[in-house]
């Protein structure tokens, strides 16, 4: 979340910036500062009477010495009047407190100055672009029509057995899935990310601490007999490795990686855009996340899209890189880069990655922080990006590499697959 420091410093700028997310921050941007300065307020009669308790309590025995016990039983009856106050003081300062963190946690992030207007994805900007589009007969086939041709991939029996967006993975279709799972982890160990394995599930907190909680609980799967929620990507239990934690500055920066299958119920999703593979409730990613000071964290940025672009290099797959503008981006992004790849058959782009940096704003909500050599504490900068998610890569790889003799399996993935062709 916002810091209180960041709102006070220039309220305007602030709510000129979330606008171009598309929030009108007006409303709540007053009434936070309201609540600061009744809280400010509150903070300051406390500590006042904190003082003055502290000097009446000296008193007392200086008075017991003398033998002014009736000034002293008045001193007495002044320290327990000041008590009850202080009491109902701090009940009043805590409300504040609670309120007032409620409020800032309903403030989307700041977008940063790179990022464009516009309210919608038609507005997003193409910022690179690699690869070649093959050139397939006009009988080629769209990827659900492969995967039941090569049975690869079982969608039917996925619904039989949990529901639509749940599929099974068969033979060699199976085999590719691992496949591409071990080379983006044995890429990302590569550049120098330590990989973890995960919890599948989280507790509130987590979901709090990365902003799935409160702004996307309708689309994670809750298990509430536990009151714990299915991940829907592994940043939310990496980044979360790291909350309430102060880290040396000699230790910075934290790179780590993790595969993991990822749960999201998409609801309203529909039409011909969510068919085979290109939205599911259930699939596997790789996910990198880093933890950097705040001077790095831009630079970290590009480093990481870098990592991403050579991943969809070696798989041979014609991509583009999209800017965000304001109003496509999430709730806790400063700033997103999606990756696509074009999908042969259905003529069409496939987001396969998204690579943010989230600035201090994840890190304030998980008290993520840094001690640096002067010993003083300071926030620092999270990101995390997809390397990637597999259900749109494969869709891609089975649209674009199929031939009369069947699917041929990218260079890089052979050693894994331990077959070149999907016949």
């Amino acid at each position: 979340m916002l810091t209180i420091q960041t709102i006070k410093a220039d309220p305007e700028f602030v709510i000129s910036r979330l606008a171009v997310k598309g929030f009108d921050g007006r409303a709540v941007i007053t009434e936070i500062l309201e609540i600061d300065a009744e809280r400010r307020r509150l903070q300051q009669k406390t500590d006042n009477d904190a003082s003055s308790l502290k000097k009446l309590a000296a008193s007392i025995g200086s008075l017991m010495k003398q033998g002014a016990k009736e000034e002293a039983e008045k001193v007495k009856e002044e320290v327990a009047r000041i008590k009850g106050e202080t009491k109902g003081l701090q009940d009043r300062l805590a409300e504040c407190e609670e309120k007032m963190r409620n409020l800032l946690l309903t403030v989307p992030n700041m977008p940063c100055a790179a990022v464009p207007e516009g309210l919608s994805a038609e507005q997003n900007v193409v910022e690179k672009t690699g690869g070649t589009v093959p050139e397939l007969p006009a009988d080629a086939l769209p990827h659900w029509e492969l995967a039941k041709k090569y049975n690869i991939i079982d969608f039917e029996t996925g619904v039989k057995v949990t529901g639509a967006g749940f599929p099974f993975y068969v033979g060699k279709g199976a085999r590719l899935q691992r496949a591409l799972i071990q080379f983006f982890l044995d890429e990302a160990w590569k550049a120098g990310y330590v990989e973890v394995e995960p919890p599948f599930v989280v507790n509130e907190a987590s979901g709090y601490g990365t902003g799935q909680l409160p702004d996307k609980e309708g689309q994670m799967y809750h298990v509430t007999l536990d009151n714990l929620y299915l991940i829907p990507t592994a940043e939310v239990p990496v980044t979360n490795i790291y909350r309430d934690e102060i880290i040396p500055e000699t230790e910075l920066p934290k790179k780590n990686c993790a595969y993991s299958p990822c749960w999201r119920r998409e609801a309203g999703s529909y039409g011909k855009d969510v068919r085979g593979l290109n939205r599911l409730h259930q699939f596997d990613k790789v996910e990198i996340v880093r933890i950097e000071k705040p001077e790095n964290s831009y630079a970290a940025l590009e480093e990481m899209k870098d990592h991403v672009q050579g991943l969809l290099e070696k798989l041979g797959l014609p991509w583009h890189i999209l800017r965000l503008c304001g109003g496509d981006m999430s709730f806790t992004s400063a700033i997103t880069f999606d990756f696509e790849v074009w999908s042969a058959a259905q003529q069409r782009w496939l987001e396969v990655s998204s690579v943010s940096n989230f600035e201090s704003y994840q890190a304030n909500r998980l008290k993520c922080r840094y001690r640096d050599e002067d010993k003083k504490i300071h926030l620092c900068h999270t990101l995390n990006g997809s390397a990637l998610a597999l259900p749109r890569i494969v869709a891609a790889l089975l649209e674009n590499y199929q031939t009369p003799e069947g699917i041929v399996i990218p260079e890089c993935l052979r050693k894994y697959t331990g077959f070149d062709i999907i016949d």
